[in-house]
């Protein structure tokens, strides 16, 4: 059954190259991370401008449509309208891997295997966050209370058991049975192996083949990472010979039969030992970089974590931070990356008290709060880094919180929570609450410091000069020098009301995620060519289309707000796609009265979707304007 997403996600489909181009999908906080056969088949442009797509970023062998909060919604419809199942991997040929340099290849590896759990790991470290301030606070225990027997269960039992969800996700990457991956983890956590391990050791019979049957000094394989992930990759290789040498008509039981008998002995005797000495490698290698500058260590995470967010690549230090988390209990190669979320706050309160700008203030409120919780993506994308010197600001920031606090030498004692939710994990078994309050006061210095510099420092116009006297008298001085630049003028190609385009009643049209524009509310049913034109897009339903004008402006007209759920009925359009027109030439036709019986708005917004190749886009002051009156000024 269709919802308000199936449009939307059939485009998409349609314009990474098909379901045939993709290898993969999964999404984040706000995207659809694709691994696609050839990024050449995907209409890059296309989806930029798309309604309803905020960008396309592509970075660490990744193609992603950035959505918004809403992803996933339009992920699991993705799912629905596309056919993959599972993480969204397509049961695809061997050989048929990912693409990229060998850093996009380990990038898009790790995401995939430690990203589909990150919501639940989260929720379970927020739990033992708050175990420990009622054990702290309280003097709860487990001896002593029920109720923090059970709260300690909840969340310690996820990470007990990270080997199984572990499992799961790289039989997606590695292309294997899940459930047998998953029996394979549970072999290695299985109860009471320490002192079966143990009494054998005792009673010198642990060999097998001469080979020693031993535990990690930890006693167990709890809470483990990396022996779990090279044993479903050695379990793939197994599988994949065994699918091609078993008859059909035995293969359901005798390959998984196979792969375990073989794997599980394997693992628990080279594959784990091999493992275990490698993370102890990789992890003391990089706490021993940390220990050489602790404070330029967390100088350059702090300043640097929103660009590596922002491309994908802090993936390549996640991994890092579960399995030292795993190993000890706590982490702390992430404590310069936990407050970045809280500079963008500092800069956004600034942003939203100074600027004159009403769209601003509207975008700005919403990704103020979603900062505070430690989603930044609506905050980047829609206003710092657009304005640049908020960006600068914040990373600068960033980086003199992530140094204090590497002096510290604060640790975390659970992983995944972001924002004001990660507090509780600072919370120390032997210090106490001391270490809370220390993350606490640089979250609050993070706050107050880049607040401070952005009132000071100037916030760059988003849309365009504020109206007040002493603006329009610096924009006659300016206008004169742009002119000689180069202007065009555009006509409205609809008789109405003028309406701002922060009251159009669509977020991504309103958040300026689609380009600078306005809006009208149309009085009569016609679109007209608002000047000398090429017909670049013209959507099947027509209610809306694309032009480029003679001067090289992308304009959308877009009739109406979801009036694709019309299917057309009531729209005519008398153009197609490579069409040239001339001002005042009929488009498109459509039937006001049917769209309102629809009870849909039809307020139209007209939208430069390159608006960031123009120094400025001037609108009209009318409250009425009619088709083939001015309308809006581009300004290069």
């Amino acid at each position: 059954m269709a919802n308000k997403y199936t449009e939307l996600v059939t485009d998409i489909l349609n314009h990474v190259g098909g379901k045939d181009n993709i290898i993969s999908v999964k999404h984040c906080v706000t995207r659809l991370r694709f691994q696609l056969r050839d990024e050449g088949k995907a209409d890059t442009d296309y989806l930029t401008k798309r309604d309803g797509v905020v960008t396309v970023v592509k970075a660490g062998g990744q193609y992603q449509v950035v959505i918004g909060n809403h992803v996933p919604d339009v992920y699991a419809e993705f799912l629905n309208v596309s056919g993959l199942t599972g993480a969204g991997s397509l049961d695809i040929d061997e050989g048929d891997g990912p693409k990229g340099n060998l850093f996009d290849r380990f990038v898009d590896l790790i995401s995939g295997i430690f990203q589909p759990y990150l919501g639940p790991l989260a929720a379970a470290g927020i739990v033992k966050g708050v175990v420990a301030i009622l054990g702290v606070t309280l003097g709860w225990t487990s001896d002593n209370n029920a109720l923090y027997a059970i709260l300690n269960a909840a969340g310690d039992g996820f990470f007990q058991y990270l080997p199984i969800m572990i499992a799961f996700t790289s039989a997606r990457k590695f292309r294997m049975n899940e459930f047998t991956a998953a029996a394979i983890a549970a072999a290695l956590v299985y109860p009471d192996l320490a002192t079966t391990v143990s009494g054998l050791a005792e009673a010198k019979l642990n060999q097998v083949f001469g080979i020693p049957f031993e535990l990690p000094s930890s006693g167990s394989y709890l809470s483990t990472v990396m022996p779990v992930i090279l044993a479903v990759w050695v379990a793939s290789l197994i599988e994949k010979w065994m699918k091609k040498i078993t008859p059909d008509v035995v293969k359901v039981f005798v390959v998984p039969f196979v792969v375990i008998m073989v794997t599980v002995p394997l693992t628990f005797l080279v594959v784990g030992p091999v493992a275990n000495i490698a993370s102890d490698l990789l992890s003391n290698g990089f706490t021993t970089l940390m220990n050489v500058s602790p404070i330029l260590y967390g100088a350059l995470l702090g300043a640097l974590w929103q660009v590596l967010v922002m491309f994908g690549l802090h993936w390549a230090l996640v991994p890092l931070a579960i399995l030292q988390f795993s190993q000890n209990g706590w982490t702390d190669i992430l404590l310069a990356a936990a407050l970045p979320n809280f500079t963008q706050t500092g800069v956004l309160l600034a942003i939203m008290l100074k600027t004159k700008e009403e769209k601003v203030k509207s975008i700005a409120m919403p990704a103020f709060i979603s900062s505070i919780f430690g989603v930044t993506e609506p905050a980047i994308y829609g206003v710092t880094l657009p304005m640049k010197i908020p960006f600068y600001i914040s990373c600068a920031v960033s980086a003199v919180i992530g140094a204090g606090l590497s002096i510290f030498k604060i640790k975390m004692y659970a992983f995944g929570a972001m924002g004001i939710f990660q507090f509780p994990a600072w919370v120390s078994p032997t210090e106490g609450m001391g270490p809370m309050w220390i993350g606490i006061i640089f979250t609050i210095a993070a706050i107050v410091a880049s607040f401070a510099i952005q009132m000071v420092a100037p916030v760059p116009y988003l849309y365009g000069q504020p109206s007040d006297d002493k603006a329009n008298e610096a924009t006659k001085e300016v206008v004169p020098e742009l002119k000689e630049i180069k202007q065009e003028i555009l006509a409205s190609p609809l008789t109405g009301k003028v309406v701002d385009l922060v009251d159009v009643p669509d977020e991504v049209f309103a958040s300026g995620a689609m380009g600078k524009g306005i809006a009208v509310d149309p009085t009569d049913g016609v679109v007209t060519a608002p000047t000398n034109a090429e017909v670049t897009l013209v959507f099947p339903t027509g209610h809306a289309i694309g032009l480029r004008t003679e001067n090289g402006a992308e304009l959308l007209i877009h009739i109406g707000m979801d009036t694709v759920s019309l299917d057309g009925k009531g729209f005519e359009t008398f153009v197609k796609a490579g069409d040239k027109v001339v001002a005042g030439q009929k488009l498109v036709s459509f039937d006001i009265d049917a769209i309102k019986e629809a009870g849909l708005p039809i307020i139209s917004p007209v939208i430069v979707t390159n608006s960031d190749d123009y120094v400025d886009i001037l609108m009209t002051q009318d409250e009425t304007v009619s088709a083939g009156a001015y309308l809006l000024t581009t300004v290069k």
